[in-house]
């Protein structure tokens, strides 16, 4: 593993305050990842922080400073920078705008934008936020209960889904242009994953649920040069 994690791929964590050591200045926290994974001179280890803060928009004075000292949006750029510390190939970002206020997720999200594109890396992202997923990712996989439901290209997807599940979602986002439409709620509950249906794990909330989708669980299926689905009726559902 030492020659895959932060090195091949690193993860920019959901809560960036539990995430770092409250007792460490985070000029340390950064170093370690990098002492542990490259043999580098300290020299070297401090001129690459000090290149890391400039990257995420932090002064690299600020390196010497606790967690506590940072506002939370910018211990969200030290997670970044840290991610970032031993030139992965990979990145995965869990909720990266989670607990933020807006303004400082545009201002996260564009960063790790730009960064993508200059640093030319691949990144997973994980969230339950479509319009991050609209603004960042070119492919993305819808789940559900731990399934994949559907997965591909992100416009085509979002453009015109085909599964009842990904439709929901869609419908439950408000919109800044036309008339006021009430939202779209999904009823019922989750299921109990330790308990996991072998059928279909959403046929209980879905109004296109029939007989089978209780007995037999569908499997992702390639509908599209771009788009696969699990779902027994997406035809139908395309159609509307």
């Amino acid at each position: 593993m030492k020659g895959i994690r932060w090195k091949k791929m690193s993860i920019i964590f959901q809560g960036a305050l539990n995430s770092l050591n409250p007792v460490l200045p985070v000029k340390e926290q950064i170093a370690e990842a990098i002492e542990a994974h490259e043999k580098t001179e300290q020299n070297n280890v401090a001129e690459r922080i000090s290149t890391l803060f400039t990257a995420v928009g932090l002064e690299p004075t600020r390196q010497e400073n606790y967690p506590h000292e940072f506002s939370g949006g910018m211990k969200q750029r030290v997670m970044i920078a840290m991610a970032l510390a031993c030139n992965p190939e990979l990145v995965i970002a869990d909720e990266p705008t989670t607990a933020l206020d807006v303004i400082v997720q545009y201002q996260i999200l564009d960063l790790i934008r730009s960064l993508r594109d200059k640093l030319q890396i691949s990144m997973i992202l994980i969230t339950h936020d479509l319009s991050v997923i609209a603004e960042l990712c070119d492919t993305v996989a819808v789940m559900y209960a731990g399934k994949i439901v559907e997965f591909g290209n992100i416009f085509e997807i979002f453009e015109k889904p085909k599964h009842p599940y990904t439709r929901a979602l869609l419908k439950s986002i408000p919109k800044m242009e036309g008339s006021r439409t009430r939202l779209l709620f999904i009823s019922g509950s989750v299921p109990d994953l330790t308990r996991p249906t072998p059928a279909c794990r959403f046929y209980d909330r879905c109004s296109y649920a029939q007989k089978i989708c209780s007995e037999v669980e569908p499997s992702l299926e390639q509908v599209a040069a771009n788009v696969s689905v699990a779902c027994h009726f997406w035809r139908q559902i395309e159609k509307q």
